[in-house]
């Protein structure tokens, strides 16, 4: 059985940069839609289907949720279902808003 590794934020957006891996956002909608990483895929029940058909195997996935623990099993999910790499990014989208602070995309 395939299991998720664990990636920091700044592992994560080093990998973002270079385009190596799609972000997988767990977060309720109102968070996700007040911020969220750029270019993250906004994955709910509703949306999981779609993500898995759009997204290839062997595509590097990091799932990303509030403080890095809901996403360890939305992560091993993924892999489960025959991702090849996924991780759950350690401290979540605080520890990212934290490194990487942006502007709100309501201001």
């Amino acid at each position: 059985m395939s299991e998720f590794k664990h990636i920091s934020t700044s592992e994560t957006f080093a990998a973002l940069n270079a385009g190596e891996v799609v972000i997988a956002d767990i977060r309720d909608d109102q968070s996700f839609a007040s911020a969220h990483i750029d270019g993250a895929y906004h994955l709910t029940n509703g949306t999981l289907h779609q993500f898995m058909l759009q997204t290839p195997l062997d595509k590097p996935v990091v799932v990303v949720c509030y403080h890095g623990r809901s996403s360890q099993s939305a992560a091993q999910y993924l892999a489960e279902q025959g991702f090849d790499t996924v991780y759950s990014m350690d401290g979540g989208f605080e520890s990212w808003r934290l490194a990487y602070p942006f502007s709100s995309s309501l201001e």
